[in-house]
């Protein structure tokens, strides 16, 4: 397309959005490839100075397993949950507050947006409760520090985003004792979304959306029900690490919130899905 058609058919979905929260959740490669991330929090800036209040919240599993076998600790997983002692907490403390946090906050500086990072820890943003033990095959499981949301509380975030800052949300969250729990990205995600009443919730995955047959990339589900998206959990079609992202979406669309599942490797896919007629990824929304 002609470069003045691409703004042309922008602009309808500029004056939509305008105004309007769009939670973004990275995680997967972008975490782990500079020039992905790069490219990711340019195009958040982006929506910021159209008047879009984009909201990032990011996960870090691979950076946290990489560090955690650096100092000769090997990380264990219970249904995807990452069992999570004393020193895994802190490891992943170091990584999600930490490294991550800082590196795309200072991204977002870079491309002259205004990044601010924040923790569940912040103004009790997000308020957890330990997951409680879990059994498998008679035996039972302590999961450790990981966490499962009680409530959000979203005024630090409302605050910030008013005031032309861009929320960057680690996934740490804290009990009511003040103790630090660790929760999946996904789910704050969702939760955070449905909290601030988002328009849009959108997860940067290394898939390029729902398929109706795993390995044909053509088989590209545009558009998504909360009954379909079921239907092929029920039939296998959607399994593994997939499953806690579209459980993350169909809790969004529940409480109205449209959420997007797009690859997150390709350049300027929040921008294609958001702006123009076609989109790229899988949209779901409420039933019908």
């Amino acid at each position: 397309m002609k470069r003045e058609e691409v703004l042309i058919e922008a602009l309808p979905y500029i004056r939509k959005f305008y105004g309007a929260k769009i939670v973004i959740k990275v995680g997967g490669h972008a975490l782990v490839d500079e020039h992905i991330m790069d490219n990711i929090m340019r195009d958040t800036v982006l929506l910021r100075f159209i008047g879009i209040k984009p909201v990032v919240v990011h996960g870090g599993g691979p950076e946290i397993t990489k560090l955690m076998e650096k100092l000769g600790k090997k990380p264990r997983f219970f249904r995807g949950l990452r069992i999570t002692d004393d020193e895994t907490l802190e490891i992943a403390r170091m990584v999600l507050v930490g490294s991550v946090n800082e590196r795309i906050v200072s991204l977002i500086g870079k491309h002259g947006g205004k990044g601010i990072g924040l923790s569940g820890n912040d103004g009790k943003l997000i308020v957890a409760r330990k997951k409680a033990k879990q059994r498998m095959e008679g035996e039972e499981i302590d999961l450790g520090w990981v966490g499962e949301i009680e409530e959000i509380n979203a005024e630090i975030i409302d605050i910030t985003a008013e005031q032309n800052y861009i929320p960057v949300i680690s996934p740490i969250a804290v009990d009511r004792e003040g103790n630090s729990l660790n929760v999946n990205a996904d789910s704050v995600a969702a939760e955070i979304a449905c909290a601030i009443r988002a328009e849009k919730l959108i997860l940067l995955t290394d898939v390029v959306g729902l398929l109706r047959n795993p390995a044909d990339p053509s088989s590209l589900i545009s558009e998504a029900t909360p009954e379909l998206v079921k239907e092929l959990i029920a039939a296998g079609v959607i399994g593994g690490g997939m499953i806690p992202k579209v459980e993350a979406c169909l809790k969004a669309a529940h409480r109205g919130v449209t959420a997007h599942i797009i690859d997150g490797k390709a350049p300027h896919t929040i921008l294609l899905e958001l702006l123009t007629d076609k989109g790229i990824g899988t949209m779901i929304i409420g039933s019908k």
